[in-house]
This record gives C-alpha cells, structure tokens and sequence, in this order.
C-alpha cells in the first residue's frame, strides 16, 4: 500500500507530495497533468522489475521522439530538466514468497524508498543517452512513529496489523567519497540489527535499481517483499476486446491490466470456493451476480460455461427473462463494472490499482454504485487486515461531476495547473489541493486547500456553462440547445440567457 508520494522533475510534476489513503479521486481539467501522477507510480514500479531504460521506454511518453527517454523530465520552455527523483512511502504484506517459492518474513512492514535519477548523454546507447543512478535508498519507518505517517482516519487495530517488525540499520543506502556515489545493499538479520558487511556497487555502473535486483529471500527477506510489492502496483486500463474475450483452460488466472483472463480468474475462484465448501461456486457467483445488478438491474445468473470440447471458459450472463448473454453481447461499461467486481472478490488481486475515469461507459445515474465498488476494493481502515480484508488500494482520476460528488471529502484531491515565469520560459506544473478541513488538509497545512469556486465548477457544470453562453450572446443559430430549453432553465434555478437581437 503506497501511503505518500514525492516526485519532482517527472513530466509536469514540481516537488510533488501527496499522501495516499485506501481510496484516492484526483479530480481534474483535460490536459492538468493528472495523468502523470500514475505515470509516476508505474515508473517506479517498473523499475522494480526491469532495468532503468526498459522502465523508462516503458512509461506512457518515455518512446515518443525514438525513445529519447528526456520526455520524462520536467520541461520549461526549451530546456529540458536533467534529474528527477522519487520518495515513496509504502505498507508491504508480512508474508510472502520469492520468485522461487522461499517464504519470506518481512523484518520491518513500514518502509521508505528513495531514488534519484539522471540523464546522462552517451551516443553509444540507444535513445540518445541514458539515465544514472545518483541516489538508492530504503529505510524503515518505527511502529511508534507509524501514526503520524499514516494521516488518513484508521483504527489502531488496523494499524497494528500492518505495521510490524524490529530494525536499527537500513536495507539499502547510498553513501558518497571524493570520487563517486556507492550504493550499499544490507542483509537481513534474525535479531533486525542488520546482516553484516553490506555489498556496494558504484551508483552511475548500475544497469538498473539495487531494489530490483534482489530476488532471494534467504538473504534480503524484507527487499523481496518490497520489491513485490512495489511490482504489483497495476495501472488498469480496462479495454472491451479484451473483457470480450474467452479464455483457454490454462490461460492465467488473474486479471490482467487491459481485462485480459475474465473468464480464468472467476472460474478459478469459483473453483477455491467450491473447494472450501460443497455449493461454494454457486454462492460465488450468485455474490458477483447481486453487484453486477446494481449497475444493470436485469441480471438474474452468472456463471462460467466450460466448453470441454473447444478448451474454452466464457462468462454467461442470464436475464430476468432467462435468455442467456456471452460477455461478448454486453456493453463496455457492463464489462468494466463486472472486472472490477471479480477483482472485489479476489482477495490476491493487485495490491495498488490505478483507474483512470471510471465513469466511462457508465450512465450518470448508476455512477454512485460504481464508487461503491471502487471503495469496496479498497481495505477497509477500521478493521484488521485478513483474508476478507486484504491490504488493497485504489486510485482514480476523474474530470466527472458524478464522482467529485460521489467521493468521500476526504478521498478527493484536485488537480490545477500552475503557470510561473522562468529562466527559459514559462514554467506549467500540476498542483494539487484537497477539500478544507479533511485529513489531508490537517496533514499537509503548508498546502491551499482546494477553492470552492472549483469545487462548485466540479458540482455545476451547467451554471459554468450557462454563463459562458451568455457571454457569448446566448442561443446558438435558430436552435435551442437543451440546457436553454426553458423548463431546463428554470428547474435548474438558471435565468435563461436573453434571445439574439
């Protein structure tokens, strides 16, 4: 779980710091720089798992222009930025397993990372140069220092439960001579002090993060698990082709971020069901039937067809008038809500999902129950972490009045764009604001609470609307358009704008 974010150099973001609860909306205009936000947290995922030029072309914007990776630095004008660097703090699961299938035992839960980069100019490599490491760092954050990085309204079981462990020496460290930066990689001990002599490697030779190359857990127990987590933050982008399609009968059983193994992954929870109890599929389905109903009312049945013949799985829907869909016959919205049903139900699915506007495909109306289930997925705060409580998080972004309205207060930041005069040209960043009188707030005192004018914009369109129409002189052509119907005008509490001349 990704509890604070610090990013500054990365496209538009400028000494960016945002705390993050179990559920985050970042409300913004087309073009703000909202994105970004996610982009940076799948970079730093990426950079968990690969090295840093294949993370960086990987990035939406990092293969534009022949993969010249400096599209992800900070732009004023014509130059260009040269460093960008990163502070996460982050929850890792207890338990877990290396890429090998050794348990491993977490030595503290609550940690801290750091990386700087820079780009570096080198003809013989690809992208017209590479990026360096200058700064690899990740600590521990003290049970007893636990809550006051943890902002957000929670329970102290809660936090009990996620926050353990005993360590007095970081895992990883950056120390730096008359010649060079050296990334230091420390062991893992039975007693927390720490492994012995720690392994160090010049920091500009590194291909890619210490982080990302420690995968057994004998030695850095605590590195695995942070490694995993970090790699599992998803950007889910939920396409319908792939929701549409059936999958094999050893196809993968788990979501993947375009949708992709619908099918797979409920039929293997089905199965564990059916496992754990006689009738335990039956009910599985009738639970993600009852939340798919919500946003379509006609749903009576739900279930997986295998096609022994053809190796197939394809979910089936049955209406209430009991004629049966494919996935293929319904709507993109339908699909959408139901993916993100069968992740609800899945207590192993991505730790960290990132959605960008979930109200697409969804009518304004049945918004609310799309929230819902966003805020469902997300751990509940109040109780222990446990199998029907997984440490699980959700981000959404929105240019929506339907959800700013829908949120909790305190869920919701917005996103404004900055403009300052600089050395080379005018500097556009995104800031971002939360509600006034919301933890966030209370957290981040330093920060201009989030203006209730944009508020109202968010909630109102159609007064924003009416009068930029007036401005413009009112109707357009012979035709009304239907906010200026009369009726409209008046239920809305608008005076309607006067005729042209």
């Amino acid at each position: 779980m990704l509890t604070k974010l610090e990013v500054d150099g990365f496209k538009n973001l400028r000494k960016v710091k945002v705390y993050l609860g179990p559920f985050t909306c970042i409300a913004g205009a087309n073009g703000v720089g909202k994105s970004n936000l996610f982009d940076a947290i799948a970079f730093l995922s990426a950079l968990a798992q690969m090295p840093l030029m294949d993370a960086a072309l990987a990035v939406r914007g990092g293969a534009v222009l022949h993969g010249d990776v400096r599209n992800l630095f900070h732009r004023v004008g014509d130059r260009v930025g040269d460093c960008m660097t990163f502070a996460v703090e982050m929850l890792i699961p207890e338990e877990g397993e290396d890429d090998l299938g050794q348990r491993a035992t977490a030595s503290m839960t609550f940690l801290r990372y750091e990386l700087r980069l820079r780009f570096r100019e080198d003809a013989s490599v690809r992208a017209m140069g590479t990026l360096v490491i200058e700064h690899e760092s990740l600590g521990h954050i003290n049970k007893t220092d636990a809550r006051q990085h943890l902002p957000f309204r929670h329970s102290k079981e809660w936090r009990d439960s996620v926050v353990s462990g005993r360590r007095t020496s970081p895992y990883i460290s950056t120390e730096y001579d008359t010649v060079q930066a050296l990334v230091s990689l420390h062991a893992d001990s039975v007693g927390g002090k720490g492994g012995g002599r720690p392994s160090r490697v010049p920091a500009a030779s590194l291909p890619r993060t210490m982080l990302s190359t420690v995968t057994n857990a004998a030695e850095h127990r605590t590195l695995v698990l942070a490694r995993k987590e970090m790699a599992s933050w998803t950007q889910l982008y939920l396409e319908p082709t792939a929701l549409r399609a059936p999958d094999s009968l050893t196809a993968p059983r788990s979501i993947g971020p375009s949708g992709l193994h619908l099918p797979a992954t409920l039929y293997r929870l089905a199965q564990a069901a059916e496992r754990q109890r006689v009738g335990g599929a039956v009910d599985l389905y009738t639970r993600v039937a009852n939340r798919l109903s919500e946003l379509v009312e006609n749903v009576r049945e739900l279930a997986v067809d295998v096609d022994e013949k053809r190796q197939l799985l394809s979910i089936m829907m049955t209406d209430g008038h009991a004629t049966s869909h494919a996935a293929s016959a319904l709507s993109d919205g339908t699909l959408r809500f139901l993916a993100l049903t069968v992740m609800e139900a899945d207590p192993h699915s991505a730790s960290l999902l990132c959605l960008e506007e979930p109200e697409n495909g969804i009518h304004p109306q049945r918004v609310p129950a799309v929230i819902t289930l966003l805020g469902d997925l997300a751990v509940d705060v109040r109780h222990p972490v446990d199998s029907d409580n997984p440490l699980r998080q959700v981000i959404i972004n929105t240019h929506s009045p339907s959800v700013v309205a829908c949120v909790d207060e305190g869920a919701l930041i917005a996103a404004r764009e900055a403009r300052v005069r600089d050395v080379g040209g005018a500097d556009a960043y995104v800031t971002f604001h939360p509600l006034p009188g919301t933890w966030r707030s209370e957290a981040q005192p330093e920060v201009t609470p989030m203006p209730v004018g944009a508020l109202l914009a968010y909630l109102d369109p159609m007064r924003a609307l009416h009068e930029q129409t007036a401005v413009r002189g009112g109707r357009v052509g012979a035709t009304l358009r239907v906010f200026e119907r009369e009726e409209v005008q008046l239920a809305l509490d608008l005076a309607p704008p006067e005729a042209d001349a």
